[in-house]
């Protein structure tokens, strides 16, 4: 069979889903992609996207559709904590398009997924089934069968070459079909909320991202010029039971000491409730079984703190792609594609576990680590970080037509 004759079917049109299926549809494949909600979602809040995630956005396509969506800091402002101005200002801006060839932006999730449908458009190879109503499978001696009930009732089959499982942390395909594990309580909730732009504290930039340091806990401020809102988002330490009520009640529970930042005590007045997000994680070697894989958090969902979890997503399409054309079965791909992957998405979950615990430092350790950060200055990141930044996963490839007039 042709390479370009292939069938693909996505479960789940998030952005490891729809940048899995551009990333096909680039080299001619035809694709499939279920999504069980009526529309895109607009859940979640703001998400960062680093120079690795970008570069490959810009390839797929999506980047003229990120442009009047995204927004690229200046710097991140390092807020101790009790501090009312940073001790550093880590530089992004024009200095990561110099250093590694694209630039980091912010932007709300919803944007992004937008931009990866509109993307998809053009293409007549690519089909999104919203409100997918039921999926059933058949392995049998010729393959593997995707039987699906659409929102109309009608029903479809498939035979794809293969079935891969964007859905997610709480991901169907990685339990049912893959034999994996369910994800597992990091011992982490967030609390997420989306403010007026111009409602920031005064003294605090409207235009750079802010990172504030607690004991116990840590914030994540950053605007949304495309929306005039501003993301804010807070972690801490939580257990299980309690991050579950907290969820089931839209309750925000702030930490003791949130009393004595004023800066976040300002930002949080603002928001008209916060949202509770407990924070679970996936962490399996098995990415796959048969003619069935994993992708994005659906394989390794990681906590936050390193802001690369939707990047992570993006290059496992990046690698996985080409890998699912040029071999013969798909077993060969994905055992390939998780050969390639597995060694970094463990070591920036690492680092982003590491981060965690940096940044929610008590007294006495607390004076420690700002010493080190005020002396290493604001470009050292670009030297301790530029493993995650200069990833480059594969070369472009060759694409195909898009649909005519897009």
């Amino acid at each position: 069979m042709s390479s370009h004759g292939r069938k693909f079917v996505i479960a789940g049109a998030g952005i490891s889903g729809l940048a899995l299926a551009l990333a096909l549809a680039k080299f001619g494949a035809s694709v499939t992609v279920l999504e069980k909600s009526p529309r895109l979602q607009e859940f979640g809040a703001g998400l960062q996207i680093g120079p690795n995630a970008r570069r490959i956005l810009d390839r797929l396509g999506a980047g003229r559709y990120l442009l009047p969506r995204i927004h690229s800091p200046e710097a991140i402002d390092v807020y101790p904590f009790g501090r009312q101005s940073p001790i550093t200002s880590l530089r992004l801006g024009a200095v990561m398009q110099e250093t590694f060839g694209a630039p980091y932006g912010v932007m709300h999730r919803a944007d992004l997924v937008e931009a990866l449908h509109q993307a998809c458009k053009r293409f007549a190879t690519i089909d999104i089934l919203f409100g997918v109503k039921h999926v059933d499978f058949a392995h049998h001696a010729r393959g593997f069968t995707v039987m699906i009930e659409e929102a109309d009732g009608k029903s479809r089959i498939i035979r794809p070459f293969a079935y891969i499982g964007a859905d997610g942390v709480h991901s169907a395909t990685r339990t049912d079909l893959v034999g994996g594990p369910p994800a597992r309580y990091t011992g982490y909730a967030g609390w997420r909320a989306l403010i007026p732009g111009d409602s920031l504290p005064e003294g605090m930039s409207r235009s750079n991202t802010s990172l504030f340091w607690g004991p116990g806990f840590h914030a994540v401020v950053y605007p949304l010029p495309h929306r005039k809102l501003a993301n804010v988002a807070l972690f801490a330490r939580m257990g299980e039971a309690q991050a579950k009520v907290a969820r089931d009640r839209q309750a925000f529970r702030a930490p003791r000491q949130l009393s004595r930042s004023s800066m976040l005590r300002q930002i949080i007045a603002q928001a008209d409730g916060l949202t509770p997000w407990p924070l679970y994680g996936v962490s399996t070697p098995k990415w796959h079984e048969g003619t069935v894989g994993l992708i994005g958090d659906a394989a390794h969902a990681m906590l936050p703190f390193q802001a690369q979890g939707a990047a992570m997503g993006i290059e496992d399409a990046a690698v996985l792609a080409p890998l699912l054309i040029a071999n013969a079965d798909p077993q060969s791909a994905f055992q390939a594609y998780a050969s390639h992957r597995q060694n970094r998405v463990r070591r920036v979950a690492k680092i982003s576990a590491r981060n965690g615990r940096v940044f929610h430092l008590r007294w006495p350790l607390d004076q420690g680590r700002n010493a080190v950060v005020r002396r290493q200055g604001p470009l050292a990141h670009l030297k301790r970080l530029a493993w995650i930044y200069s990833y480059d996963p594969a070369p472009e490839p060759e694409p195909t037509r898009p649909r005519p007039g897009a």
